[in-house]
């Protein structure tokens, strides 16, 4: 009985393995190209994405940077970022936040979330008001976090609460916090500046310290469309 046993483990181990090899390859080139059309999506249409990616560790946890180029100049930042210090209703959530070169929010997307449906999962619903709190109403154009209150207008901020959703809107701007900070850390901005977002975010310095040791990947994102439990 034990041969036997042990020749099944055997057998079946080696079939994981190899339906493993088979799948490896094509699950991370699809799962590549999802991340490349998530970065287009927040960056200038037609900029040429640079191949030299930067993963920056905040605190333990990996901050992904793309730069987009345009005829030799930074035309943009992609960053993906997770809530570093505020957890959503139901765990951590990560954005992709596009750029501009002088720090302007170009394009926000929801990477990663598992809100409760028809609340917290409104962050990802098209123009929804949290998203809306980064762009002037009247024009449209992003703002520079920068000169933000990076908090929900019940603490005191100028970003616009979800309804209904207090917690998972604070996870929302914790993440934009993070990527902001990956964005002057990587255009070589100064730290006083980020010491002050720090502080806006109801952080510290110490735990938006980056450095350039993390080294990671992003995986394929679904949260765009919604969570699917509470």
């Amino acid at each position: 009985m034990t041969s036997v046993l042990f020749g099944i483990t055997l057998i079946a181990s080696a079939g994981v393995g190899v339906v493993n090899m088979i799948t490896e390859e094509p699950i991370e080139v699809a799962s590549k190209n999802t991340a490349t059309a998530l970065i287009q999506q927040v960056l200038p249409e037609g900029v040429e994405i640079s191949p030299a990616d930067t993963l920056l560790n905040i605190k333990g946890n990996v901050v992904y940077v793309c730069v987009g180029m345009r005829d030799g100049e930074v035309a943009g930042y992609a960053v993906a970022a997770p809530s570093l210090t505020k957890d959503g209703f139901n765990g951590k959530v990560s954005l992709m936040v596009g750029f501009k070169p002088e720090g302007e929010i170009y394009n926000i997307r929801v990477l990663q979330q598992n809100e409760t449906p028809g609340l917290g999962t409104n962050m990802a619903v098209e123009g929804n008001k949290l998203y809306q709190s980064f762009f002037d109403r009247q024009t449209g154009e992003g703002k520079n976090p920068g000169n933000m209150k990076l908090e929900v207008n019940k603490d005191g901020g100028e970003v616009d609460a979800l309804t209904a959703a207090t917690i998972s809107s604070r996870a929302y701007v914790n993440a934009v916090t993070t990527a902001y900070a990956a964005y002057l850390k990587k255009a070589g901005h100064s730290s006083k500046e980020l010491d002050r977002i720090a502080r806006d975010a109801g952080s510290t310095a110490e735990n938006l310290e980056t450095d350039d040791s993390a080294t990671a990947q992003i995986s394929e994102p679904e949260a765009q469309e919604g969570g699917q439990n509470e």
